[in-house]
Parts: structure tokens; sequence; C-alpha cells
């Protein structure tokens, strides 16, 4: 249970290289052993950082379970930080950010949409950190992070197959009861300000197309003042952009042509306020000022109109049946049972997931736009291409309303 989000100023991607460095060896492997292991027993493995929680995780042969369990406590308690293998890492880990990141027009906008959205929340920090933070990590910083955070009663052990949980019991009391828990100090974190206007950002970047994010301060279900509400987002979300016969699709890709790409995107069990994120490419005849336009006109008509009921119960369908067939998939069950539990709200806080969906109504739908897509809670990030590698630039991004470069 620790991630982007848990890190203090000037250790910002911590999380991350340590994560990188969970495969570096300990005090009985070499470094890359780990990996090397899983894959002799027939198995894959891999692992993520997120904003709210680090995820490693292995698919292997429940004859194997046992291999899986005795690496991971190894490393939980006795990993070794070399000097050497922590230098290499950093390089990695900023050649990654590089990539992404600074030569990404689209994840420079990214970042800079999330550094401007969140002025108090650590949400604002990027998952992979800032430049400055990585190449100024220390052996004993990670060190310090390992300690604190790598520890039995901060874990959650998912198992998903064809198991015997006594068994898995036993495995776990075997590997992980003889390590030692310690004392987990709270983070402190100063709670995301009331936002008192719209913000607007202007990031220039060599590109070949502009880009345009808008995103609305949105609760999630650790947040929300009524529990109806992140599903009504939830159901939103797929209102706008359910597949080729959602709204936006419909009405600004195939029909007026002003995008030629468009996405929207909302995560309800995000441990903290979060945002409601629509983005998209205007189509190249068109600037990114009208598909800016265009998403706002779909918001106002979705703020004056009610969803009919035909077109609700068709996404309410797709909604559930997309969650039913992730179902059909073991890292999935496993990922949100962890993810859960992770961020407080229980493994069984989604038990109820399809009721909710259908219970969603349109006046629902309509009260969670009025109260919280309004410009009072919007930030828009606007992408205004640079010359790429002396070619001509895009078209260039179209201003209104005050704009923080």
């Amino acid at each position: 249970k620790v991630g982007s989000s848990y890190e203090p100023s000037g250790m910002t991607g911590i999380s991350h290289v340590l994560e990188h460095m969970m495969f570096k060896g300990t005090e009985t492997l070499k470094p890359g052993e780990f990996s090397r292991l899983i894959a002799a027993n027939g198995g894959t493995e891999n692992a993520f950082t997120s904003r709210d929680y680090t995820a490693y995780f292995q698919k292997l042969g429940k004859d194997r379970l046992e291999v899986s369990f005795r690496l991971e406590a190894d490393r939980m308690r006795r990993l070794v930080l070399d000097e050497g293998e922590l230098a290499k890492e950093v390089q990695v880990v900023t050649e990654e950010r590089r990539l992404r990141t600074e030569d990404s027009p689209q994840g420079l906008t990214y970042e800079q949409f999330n550094a401007g959205t969140f002025v108090t929340s650590p949400y604002r920090n990027p998952i992979i950190g800032w430049m400055n933070d990585i190449t100024s990590l220390k052996v004993g910083d990670v060190q310090n992070w390992y300690q604190r955070w790598y520890v039995p009663n901060n874990a959650i052990l998912v198992v998903v197959g064809d198991v015997d949980p006594q068994h898995v019991l036993a495995l776990a009391k075997t590997h992980f009861g003889p390590l030692s828990p310690s004392t987990l100090q709270a983070v402190k974190y100063t709670p995301e300000i009331p936002q008192r206007g719209e913000r607007r950002i202007v990031v220039k970047a060599p590109a070949q197309l502009p880009y345009l994010l808008m995103g609305y301060k949105t609760p999630t279900l650790a947040t929300a003042e009524q529990s109806w509400e992140p599903y009504a987002l939830e159901v939103l979300a797929a209102v706008l952009d359910g597949g080729d016969s959602a709204r936006l699709s419909r009405a600004l890709v195939r029909g007026s042509q002003v995008a030629s790409s468009v996405s929207v995107d909302y995560n309800l069990v995000a441990r903290l306020e979060n945002l409601f994120t629509l983005a998209g490419n205007p189509s190249p005849s068109r600037s990114v000022a009208d598909l800016e336009q265009g998403l706002r006109a779909q918001i106002d008509r979705l703020r004056e109109e009610l969803v009919d009921k035909d077109e609700l119960e068709r996404v309410i369908a797709q909604v559930i049946a997309t969650d039913v067939y992730q179902q059909d998939s073991m890292f999935y069950q496993g990922m949100r049972m962890g993810v859960l539990e992770t961020t407080g709200l229980g493994w069984q806080a989604l038990d109820d997931y399809i009721d909710r969906i259908k219970a969603v109504s349109p006046e629902q739908i309509r009260d969670v736009v009025r109260k919280y897509l309004t410009d009072d809670r919007l930030t828009v990030a606007l992408l205004d291409p640079l010359p790429l590698n002396g070619k001509p630039p895009g078209p260039p991004a179209a201003l209104s309303g005050d704009a923080l470069h």
C-alpha cells in the first residue's frame, strides 16, 4: 500500500524506482535471479507503480505456488540495495521518463495538466517522478522507503485460481508469518483545496497535432458525498465514450468530424478526489477550439436533457457486459481485489457493482453533470504544436480566457 501519492516533496518517483530495485537481488538471490526462477518454473511476472499502490504479480501453475510465496517473502524484508545497481536503474528510469514524457508531446501535456489541476493533492505529481528528484535519489533514501512500507502488515496478498484456500493460508503462514510487522506511520497530506474558477494551461512542444484535455474534479467511492454519485459518473462516461455508438464518437468523430479521436476517463476506485477527463485530437481541418466547443456542447446537452430510456438501457447493458467479461480474467479478478484493498475500500466493495449500475437513473446522470461538470471545477490543457524536425507545426491552439503557461 504505497504509491506516488504517498511521496513527500523532493522524493517523487521513489516508489517507482524501488519497484525496479525489487528485482535487483536479496540476501539470497543475485540481481535478476527472481525473474529467472519464475521463468524456470514456467511462470511469468511483472510489476507496476500507480498513484495509490505498487503491484507485483506472477502467473504460475498451482503446483508452483510455493515458489512465488518463497520469493516474495524473501524480497519483502531481505532486499539488498546496491549503489551500483541503483545508479543503473536510475538511468533506466530517467530514459523511461524522457521517452514517455519529455519526448512525448501528449505525455508532457498530461503531466502539466495534472500539475496545474491539483494544487495541494499529491495527485499533482507524476508517478514516475520529477526528473530532478529521480536523479537526486540516494541508496539511503530508497532503503528508508523500503523499510517503512515493505512490511507484511502493509501488503495485500491475493491468489486467484484453482487452489485450496487452506493450502494457500498454510503457505502464507509459513513464508510471511515469520516476518515481523512494523508500526505504520500515517501519511500526512493536504486535501485538495476548493477550485474557484476555470484554469487553462498551454503547453508548447514539437508535435504533429494539437491535443486537448478537459478535466473536472469529481468524487470517487472513497470521497463521494452520496454513494450513488460515482456509479452515475461511471455510466456517464459510457454514455459519452462507450464505443462507436456512444455520443462523442457519433457526434464529433463521424458526425461533425471535428475530432479525429476522443476519449473519456474516470476511475471510481481512486483513493482521493480525482478527475472526469475528456481528451482528444481535432481533425486536420478543424482547430482545438472547435473540438473544445464540441465537447462542451455535449456536456451542455446532458445538463439540460435527460438521457432517454432506450439509450440508458443500452449503455448500462454495455457497462455490465464489460464488467462480466473482465471477470473471465484471473488477472483482472486478482487485481480488482488488490486495488480495492489497497485504496481502503475493502475487497468486497464492488460486490454490488452491477446492481448499483442498474439503479442509475437519467435524473442522476443529469444531477452529477450539473453538480460536478461545471467551469468552476474545470481545468483545460492545450498542446500548441511547435515545428517538428524542421517541419511546419500543426494548427495552433486557440486560446480563450486565462491561460497558465
